[in-house]
């Protein structure tokens, strides 16, 4: 997967605090959403109920007074006062049978031919009371039909039910919100309490992390968990496996420790006898001092594996200690590169820092400037100039956006260049990339990138290599190290130690650094 493929899944899949929140959100949604509904509901019917209930008494005692009077001989207006007098009258008519029905209402807006057909035939065909809910008008209307079968005729009365329909429209929106309020609160409470949920496995990650960066005697403090039946299972599988893997990689650092350290002394005999016989050359034929340079050759590169193998060895076992130095950085790259390579490779600095003067390990630095140029005389026939700048961060670049200002050295050669794909691996250990081409015959046992590797990273920097600055075939292998304002709370130049984030002592234990400005190199700076 490739780091845009692996952008996009991030913004694309929530994490587990904001799936644990939507979790209960939404069980919290369903539950709220089942009451509302249930509630609203009963209370719905419970009203209609009691309406219906009450408008059905109301017009049977209503239907028996109009009874008692002749529909048929009765005055309109004598009807119209009997229906304006009825008790807790609601919209009263009549419709009886006089040489064709009739109908007199109490109110005009309303008449028996808006009723439901199905309740006027009932009433008056059928005989039978009935109730029924419609809308007229907008308006939504309970209806009761009572028959009055001696005089042909039948009552009917209608009651609104709008305040009814209000107080349940009132009732919808306050659970609705009442929806949404405990939704929302469910959301906000799950993602807040997921904090807890998820903590064993965000301390699994932090000590799964410092293990990654090598602080292997990191464990999860098991008495916490072990009353735990899911996570004390997980804790004790994980501190495990970290005694598993510290234990390995001690066996293994020991091994090569002690191989290294039993192979020094013969070599040490070796190289004297070496000496010997070197001094003696002149004495020898030629096809002797042919083979005792062959020797003497791979002599020097075995001791040289051998040395790198202790210095590995010391980096698995975390006996590596930083020494800070406070260095005048131009200078000191200038004096390792000549001494190295006889002043015959350019140091090319730029302008602003010419007078800088950091605080580093000047002996790893000068580690890895050698091991670049090492590199270089052997895979790409030497070196054709180092540079020094300085790298100030563009706040703007959404791909390193905290990157903090440092200062880079590169060593440059003309060889045939690293393939994109080997760029990586060619710092890991015993990895000697391709030989072919312009390579000379003198090749390494591929320790020496994986050693400046190591160096830097005890400095909190980083090394790569990259394509030629100006574009040329060749390979470019870059040290970088951060840089950090100085301290201004009271701290001298002179004291760097006072200036750096941590002591040194804490340096050593987690392989944390960072390099310090310490300001322009005085005339007299060594």
């Amino acid at each position: 997967m490739t780091q845009a493929e692996d952008h996009r899944g991030r913004h694309h899949h929530l994490g587990l605090r904001a799936r644990i929140a939507l979790a209960v959100a939404v069980v919290s949604f369903s539950l709220s959403t089942a009451v509302s509904l249930t509630v609203y509901t009963v209370t719905r019917e419970t009203l209609l109920d009691a309406r219906e209930e009450s408008a059905s008494l109301r017009a049977q005692n209503n239907a028996r007074q109009v009874a008692n009077q002749n529909l048929s001989e009765i005055e309109s207006s004598d009807l119209l006062s009997i229906l304006s007098s009825l008790a807790d009258v609601g919209k009263p008519m009549v419709m009886w049978n006089e040489d064709g029905y009739q109908t007199l209402a109490l109110d005009t807006r309303f008449a028996v031919k808006d009723l439901p057909p199905a309740m006027v035939n009932a009433a008056i065909e059928d005989g039978q009371s009935t109730i029924m809910r419609f809308e007229h008008g907008g308006e939504a209307l309970v209806a009761v039909g009572v028959p009055i079968p001696d005089q042909d005729a039948a009552f009917f009365e209608i009651t609104e039910l709008g305040d009814i329909e209000d107080a349940l429209r009132s009732v919808l929106i306050a659970l609705l919100v009442g929806v949404v309020g405990s939704t929302a609160a469910a959301a906000l409470l799950g993602y807040w309490a997921s904090r807890y949920t998820i903590r064993p496995i965000t301390r699994v990650s932090e000590a799964a992390e410092s293990v990654a960066l090598g602080q292997l005697d990191t464990r999860l403090d098991y008495d916490e968990y072990r009353h735990d039946p899911d996570l004390a299972p997980l804790v004790a599988n994980f501190n495990g496996m970290v005694q598993a893997l510290q234990e390995r990689i001690n066996r293994d650092a020991r091994f090569a420790s002690d191989v290294s350290h039993e192979l020094r002394s013969p070599l040490t005999t070796l190289n004297a006898g070496l000496q010997v016989l070197d001094n003696k050359r002149d004495e020898m034929p030629e096809r002797s001092r042919q083979a005792l340079d062959l020797l003497i050759d791979d002599v020097h590169r075995f001791t040289q594996l051998v040395e790198d193998l202790l210095e590995i060895s010391r980096f698995d076992a975390g006996a590596v200690r930083l020494e800070l130095d406070d260095v005048a950085l131009v200078p000191m790259v200038q004096s390792t590169v000549n001494s190295l390579t006889h002043g015959e490779v350019p140091v090319i600095a730029e302008a602003d820092v010419e007078s800088l003067v950091i605080a580093c390990d000047k002996r790893r630095l000068a580690r890895i400037l050698a091991n670049f140029i090492n590199n270089a005389a052997k895979y790409a026939d030497g070196a054709t100039h180092v540079s020094v700048e300085r790298h100030d961060p563009d706040p703007d670049d959404p791909d390193h956006p905290t990157d903090e200002p440092s200062v880079r050295i590169a060593v440059e050669d003309a060889g045939s260049g690293v393939p994109e794909n080997q760029r990586d691996a060619v710092f890991d250990r015993f990895n000697r990339g391709d030989q072919g081409g312009s390579r000379g015959p003198d090749v390494g046992v591929g320790l020496g990138l994986a050693l400046a590797a190591e160096h830097a990273r005890l400095q909190a920097g980083t090394v790569w290599v990259e394509d030629r600055s100006d574009g040329g075939q060749g390979a470019r292998f870059v040290v970088e190290l951060p840089l950090l304002e100085m301290d201004s709370a009271g701290n001298d130049e002179d004291d760097l130690s006072a200036a750096t984030p941590e002591s040194v002592e804490n340096l050593t234990l987690t392989g944390e650094h960072r390099a310090i400005v310490v300001g322009e190199r005085p005339p007299e700076f060594p």
